[in-house]
């Protein structure tokens, strides 16, 4: 069987992880199905620019779905924001919260 490794950072990971348990499967179950989406909709014309985009901006942001890091707001003028769970992945009440 041939692999392919995706490479996330602790904050993709944690969400990852953390949703998979709340569904009662496995991280690579949730990979996998973003993946099948992902091949499934090969027919939108702007696919391939979204993918590009995507992973050119992992050099620089987090996705929004990833566990927030420290963030910095001192350009803003604005106190530093303390890490905690993405949300846009489930919250404790699940789908909807």
């Amino acid at each position: 069987m041939a692999a392919i490794k995706i490479h996330l950072e602790a904050a993709e990971s944690d969400a990852v992880e953390r949703l998979a348990t709340r569904m009662g499967v496995k991280p690579e179950a949730v990979a996998y199905t973003a993946l099948n989406r992902l091949m499934l909709a090969t027919r939108d014309p702007g696919l391939g620019t979204e993918v590009r985009d995507t992973w050119e901006g992992k050099r620089h942001n987090l996705p929004l779905w990833a566990d927030s890091a420290w963030s910095v707001h001192a350009y803003e003028g604005k106190a530093d924001d303390e890490p905690g769970p993405s949300k846009y992945v489930w919250g404790e009440k699940g789908p909807s919260g």
